[in-house]
């Protein structure tokens, strides 16, 4: 067992899209980072996750020059399909905001960022659990941690960027009396399914049924992703495959008129929560994605937070290189007023479409009476449209 020490401009904490992106976008300035993930790289490309891309997402793709694969087989959505019991309505977000909504799996994403990176000669250390952080508010921050093989590894660099997911070590390090969380846990969760068949729909289906909620999408042409709302509690044991399409099948209505079943990839049980953390900044080292912030994924902002965070974070590492500190001064607060504003609208859609246990005659009537008030005005479609396809950045 050895120890050695790297220098370098950023180390970066996680290898999840978030921290991968962010180091190649930084490689193309010419600003150097090395990269530390806690878990093994086939664990890392194994997640399956969501993949409805804003705008923004895209452009980031585009920026960082991993877009190839992307654009020869994106999916481009031009509308949103909201449903409520047996009535729906198909907002044209294309028509109203000149922009498309992208289909491209956040697992194909991860994939074309590992190989830029490996291709590159990025430095990598995977499945490394136990890193430890040092002299953050100092001009000289550290990231001390063990290999496999037992090394020890010392990376003394400017910054740290903790792209590590809600449960890394990064956020624990900000001082609990600088440290705001806010929380709202949601009483049902979402069991999805993935399965090799052709989408029932062109467009995502979000649909609200007396029985609960449940979502069409899709990671291709030929492969769908949908969703059921269940009870706090229950897991992939209480949902055997037949019992997941009858429920489906009844909470789409004639919105699965196309439906084909099939045995599933994948099947999991996903809490649905919103939480924030403030400020996403202490000292040198600056919070990006889950780290500081999780939505739920009814509106799918999840990944097209975590990369605005990056492009932001980019931009400021980008100005600092320049001898300007004031963009990371300004980092957090300017991040955190674009996030709650996506947190706003995933927790507006989840209001609209779930049944909540604790939920009275009159707020189903709320609910009913905000889908019709989606349906007769323009100016409620363009709101939903703006914040689907993205906020400006």
């Amino acid at each position: 067992m050895t120890g050695r020490s790297i220098e370098t401009d950023v180390a970066i904490i996680g290898a999840g899209p978030s921290g991968l992106l962010l180091s190649q976008l930084l490689h193309l300035e010419g600003i150097s980072s090395v990269i530390v993930e806690r878990t093994t790289r086939e664990r890392v490309l194994g997640r399956i996750r969501a993949g409805v891309l804003e705008r923004g997402t895209v452009e980031a793709m585009e920026e960082a020059g991993v877009d190839a694969r992307m654009n020869e087989e994106r999916i481009d959505h031009d509308g949103l399909i909201i449903g409520f019991d047996s009535d729906s309505y198909e907002i044209p977000v294309l028509d109203i905001t000149g922009h498309y909504v992208t289909v491209y799996g956040q697992t194909e994403i991860t994939l074309d960022l590992v190989e830029a990176a490996e291709a590159r000669g990025q430095e990598i250390f995977w499945n490394c659990p136990d890193s430890a952080l040092a002299g953050l508010t100092s001009d000289a921050p550290s990231v001390q941690f063990k290999t496999r093989e037992g090394d020890t590894i010392t990376i003394e660099a400017k910054f740290v960027a903790g792209c590590d997911g809600f449960h890394g070590i990064c956020r624990k390090h900000i001082p609990a009396d600088k440290l705001r969380e806010f929380e709202r846990t949601y009483p049902f969760g979402w069991l999805g399914v993935l399965v090799d068949e052709p989408p029932i729909s062109h467009n995502v289906i979000y649909k609200s049924h007396p029985d609960g909620f449940s979502l069409a999408s899709m990671r291709s042409t030929t492969r769908s992703r949908y969703y059921v709302q269940t009870t706090p509690g229950e897991t992939v044991d209480d949902w055997p495959i037949e019992r997941f399409w009858e429920a489906f099948r009844k909470r789409m209505g004639p919105l699965a008129a196309n439906l084909t079943t099939g045995d599933p990839i994948e099947m999991s049980v996903a809490p649905l929560r919103s939480f924030v953390a403030e400020p996403m900044v202490h000292g040198r080292m600056f919070l990006a994605g889950d780290a500081a912030h999780i939505v739920p994924p009814t509106g799918a902002k999840g990944l097209n937070l975590a990369f605005a965070d990056v492009r932001r974070l980019t931009r400021a590492f980008i100005a600092w290189k320049k001898g300007d500190e004031s963009r990371l001064q300004a980092y957090s607060g300017e991040a955190l007023d674009r996030i709650w504003k996506a947190e706003r609208f995933s927790w507006y859609l989840t209001t609209l479409l779930h049944q909540f246990p604790e939920h009275s005659g009159f707020e189903k009537r709320m609910q009913r009476a905000d889908f019709d008030y989606i349906v007769s005005s323009e100016a409620a479609q363009k709101t939903i449209a703006e914040n689907y396809v993205g906020l400006d950045f």
